[in-house]
């Protein structure tokens, strides 16, 4: 099927799903992956200043329709990235200069509003692939999504407070202006999005314990999306998180939302922790047929910024402590002789796909990005707790992100076990430009200064 949806400008995008619309897009992925494994051309290493230069130019290039991560990711356009992965596009002690602002307040405008074109058209999807002129596919890898939403919302927030913080870039007070209009055209669109994905969620009882889940009969997507468990913590806490932006950016009335849900959000989330965290630290997934301890806990429990973690709140610092611990302390988590972990102890359920191409992809591999969100809570963690517990950890885990980004030539999607680039017969890992400011962003908050000068 497809839907036409014309926009002010007087363009149309057409959107399109369905069997023959995924093979379209299936085969175009294909091409693009395996091209971009064998003719790739290598970036020698060099020093953090010329590699974010480089970085900025690709990611916020004024030839680019799209904020993408960067090759092989290029051709295709992900969500929930806008959650996960760039929530500090517009940080402006990322930027290098006031045409570094326009370009990246312009680019993730457009950005925004495809993503609410979508959703307008009820294409609500894992992926967005674009098939020549205005055309797009939808599709769903490698199941539904459980933080597209989670994506969209906060694309449009991130533009919408540009303005909010300290700057001098007028372009910033424009995106502001230009995300409020955003809210007001597709508040309802993304309303009706928000509801029916409340309305999804099925009771899940292990003995006596209860919540609302997702992904109880069958998985659903989130940014660790190869891992084929069902019952997974990563995609409830990104559907909570949903919720409490869509409450806090006015979209949907929380009481409206709490009677869909049968439940206060409090409760709700009471619950999820109350059922993930039974053995007093997050379990991954209660699909899992892991040991208890180490090998049933997964990096990305850490979720997004500002997504579902209150660590204000006493016992929930508390599991967020025992699972760190639980990371900090298994030497299968760790790369040799580096702080940077692993996704988990050991490789997941996976579809064949990835057995054949990619086992490790997000099992025993190292995303440095994840390790950053891991070091941001963990500084969270200790402004919180007036504690100097974890400073020194989440420091250490900058710095070697730091020594392997000028190593490798380039900010990296992920690192092997051996840390290495991530690389298989069938794919390597993306130099993932556009995932570099928020690296910068909490830079800053551990040693208190830019990593970079600006003078």
């Amino acid at each position: 099927m497809h839907r036409h949806i014309s926009i002010s400008s007087h363009r149309e995008y057409r959107f399109y799903q369905g069997p023959f619309s995924s093979c379209v897009a299936n085969g175009i992925q294909a091409v693009n992956f395996l091209g971009d494994r064998f003719l790739r051309k290598y970036r020698p290493s060099a020093g953090i200043e010329d590699l974010y230069t480089h970085s900025v130019n690709s990611a916020f290039s004024p030839q680019e329709a799209f904020l993408v991560t960067g090759a092989p990711h290029a051709s295709a356009y992900y969500p929930r990235d806008f959650a996960w992965f760039y929530p500090d596009v517009l940080d402006p002690e990322t930027i290098m200069d006031s045409e570094d602002a326009v370009r990246r307040v312009r680019l993730l405008e457009k950005s925004v509003r495809l993503m609410l074109e979508a959703v307008r058209a009820d294409v609500v999807t894992t992926t967005i692939v674009p098939a020549g002129g205005d055309r797009y596919i939808g599709v769903n890898y490698f199941s539904l999504p459980s933080d597209t939403l989670l994506g969209i919302l906060a694309g449009l927030e991130q533009i919408m407070r540009a303005d909010q913080r300290a700057s001098s870039f007028l372009a910033m007070a424009q995106g502001a202006h230009a995300g409020r209009l955003l809210l007001a055209e597709y508040r309802e669109d993304l309303k009706k999005a928000i509801l029916q994905l409340a309305g999804a969620l099925q009771p899940f009882d292990d003995n006596g314990l209860t919540a609302l889940l997702c992904d109880v009969n069958a998985p659903r997507s989130a940014a660790t999306d190869t891992r084929a468990e069902r019952r997974r913590f990563v995609t409830n806490a990104c559907v909570y998180a949903t919720f409490v932006h869509g409450i806090r950016m006015g979209v949907i009335d929380r009481i409206e939302l709490e009677g869909v849900l049968g439940r206060a959000l409090p409760q709700y989330k009471t619950e999820l922790l109350g059922l993930f965290g039974k053995h007093g630290y997050i379990r991954h997934s209660l699909d899992s047929g892991s040991e208890p301890g180490a090998s049933s806990v997964a990096l990305d429990f850490v979720n997004v910024q500002e997504g579902f973690w209150d660590l204000g709140n006493e016992s929930e610092r508390a599991l967020f402590a025992a699972t760190t611990d639980l990371i900090l302390g298994e030497p299968r988590f760790r790369i040799r002789d580096m702080s940077l972990f692993l996704v988990s102890a050991d490789n997941p359920q996976t579809k064949m796909i990835h057995k054949i191409a990619a086992p490790a992809y997000q099992g025993r591999s190292c995303w440095p990005t994840f390790n950053v969100e891991f070091a941001d809570r963990m500084l969270e963690y200790d402004e919180f707790s007036g504690t100097d517990t974890y400073r020194s950890c989440a420091r250490d885990i900058l710095r070697d992100i730091r020594t392997a980004t000028e190593t490798h030539g380039g900010y990296q999607e992920l690192l092997s076990e051996r840390g290495l680039k991530y690389r298989t017969w069938a794919y390597q890992s993306a130099v993932a430009h556009s995932w570099f400011p928020r690296f910068l962003s909490v830079w800053r908050r551990a040693f208190g200064t830019p990593l970079l000068n600006r003078n």
